[in-house]
Order: structure tokens, then sequence, then C-alpha cells
């Protein structure tokens, strides 16, 4: 695995945090949403995401997946699937969007988890910066070794 595929690697990185962001938003977004009917409540939504493998070589690089055959090579997302938890129904009878029994149903959007989500999530996007900055670090060094 050579140096330059870590700006692949963490560029996937980055890709899928801001992917993880971007649903994070539209949860929070939503978290306040009503509606009259279970089936057209607004429900959160999540990343699921996958390694991306890579079919070594068979050069002896020691790698840590290599009696798999296999290098990490980044990060994908496989898609984006809605919770199935329960959606939180509410008496209001004097609400526009209540039903004929007065209820009126909310997201399944926990507001705190989806903060400390946010928080992982950023966190998780700039330690793939700082990856591909130590590597642009090394690389330079790399050329000036020769002076």
């Amino acid at each position: 695995m050579s140096l330059a595929s870590v700006f692949n690697i963490a560029g996937t990185g980055m890709s899928a945090q801001s992917t993880r962001l971007n649903t994070i938003s539209s949860n929070i977004a939503n978290a306040e949403t009503v509606s009259s009917s279970v089936d057209q409540t607004y429900r959160a939504r999540h990343p699921v995401f996958a390694t991306v493998f890579q079919q070594s070589l068979g050069d002896g690089s020691g790698s840590l997946f290599a009696e798999q055959g296999q290098a990490g090579s980044g990060v994908q997302v496989l898609g984006i699937v809605e919770d199935q938890s329960n959606l939180v129904p509410r008496y209001e009878p004097n609400h526009p969007a209540a039903d004929e029994g007065g209820y009126v149903y909310y997201p399944n959007v926990n507001v705190v988890e989806e903060m400390a989500d946010m928080i992982s999530a950023s966190r998780a996007f700039q330690t793939n910066v700082e990856m591909m900055n130590t590597a642009k670090q090394m690389l330079q060094r790399v050329l000036t070794l020769g002076q």
C-alpha cells in the first residue's frame, strides 16, 4: 500500500462522514414535524457503512489483513435506512394536524442522540483531514531527501 493511497482512503472516510452529517441534519430539521397518520410521519434515517477491501498483490507487505489476502482501502455508504422504532403519539386535540382521536404523531428522532452523533461525525471527519495533512507532510519530506 503506497503513501498516496492514504489520500483515497481518507477521502472515502470524509465522504462517508459528510453523508452521515447530512442525514443527521435532516433528522434534526424534521424532529418536530407532525402528522395525523403513522404512515406519513417522518422517521429518523441512518447511513449504513461498509469497509472496502482491495485485493493484496501478494507482495508480503505485512498488512493487517494479510491472512485474508486483502487490505483495507476505505469505506463506502451502502445506503440510508429508516429507523423502525415507534413513533411518538401525543394527544393534542386542538392541533390542526390531529386525527379523529385527537392524536398527532411526532418523529422517532432523539435530538440528544443526534447531537452526539453529529459531534462524533465531525470528529471523524477532522481525523481524516489530519490523516491527509500528515500524509502530505510525509510526501513533502520524501521530496526533500535528495537535496
